[in-house]
Formats: structure tokens, C-alpha cells, sequence
């Protein structure tokens, strides 16, 4: 296997652990979120947070289906996804443990 190519199953089991993450805190938040009143606001946060992942989940998708003949290794290396997918997180931690409270 050359070395792109395990450049890129790395970035894309990365990808999948992050995703991992991000759905088991979503699960959460969702868990602790009611149709009250009080937490009308943490509905509509958690909504938006599921929609950035929703789209993320599309990139990354694409992402797994290019044909490495089509892959620029400073495209594997970078890490721009990664740390939308690290922000999403902290989002989403942060929405849990308020719900915590």
C-alpha cells in the first residue's frame, strides 16, 4: 500500500471516529432535551448542530468515494474537516452538559 493510500484510509477512520463521537453526544442532548418551554432554545441549538453534521456527513462521504488517482495529498494532510468536526463536538458537549445542569 503506498503511502497515500494509507493517508487516506487514516483520514477517513478519523473521520468516522469523530462521527461516532458527534452522534453519541447528539444522542444525548436529545435525550435530555423536552417540548418544554425551558428548553425551546436547546431544541433549536441541537437542530442547528444536527443540520452542520448532516452537511459535514455529505463532504465526508464525497471525500470517501473520490478515487485516490484523484486525491492531492495536501488535501489528506490538512486538517480542515477535522476541526469542523472538533468544533461541532465542543458545540455539542457544551449543549449537553447546560442540559445536565
Amino acid at each position: 500500500m503506498t503511502n497515500l493510500n494509507h493517508l487516506i484510509e487514516q483520514h477517513i477512520r478519523e473521520h468516522d471516529a469523530r462521527r461516532k463521537h458527534i452522534d453519541e453526544l447528539a444522542e444525548k442532548a436529545h435525550e435530555r432535551v423536552t417540548e418544554s418551554t425551558e428548553h425551546k432554545e436547546a431544541r433549536e441549538q441541537l437542530a442547528e448542530l444536527m443540520a452542520e453534521r448532516d452537511k459535514l456527513i455529505v463532504r465526508v462521504d464525497e471525500f470517501k468515494l473520490k478515487s485516490p488517482d484523484h486525491w492531492r495529498e495536501e488535501e489528506i494532510e490538512r486538517a480542515g474537516l477535522m476541526g469542523v468536526w472538533d468544533a461541532l463536538a465542543q458545540k455539542l458537549e457544551e449543549l449537553v452538559e447546560r442540559l445536565e445542569r
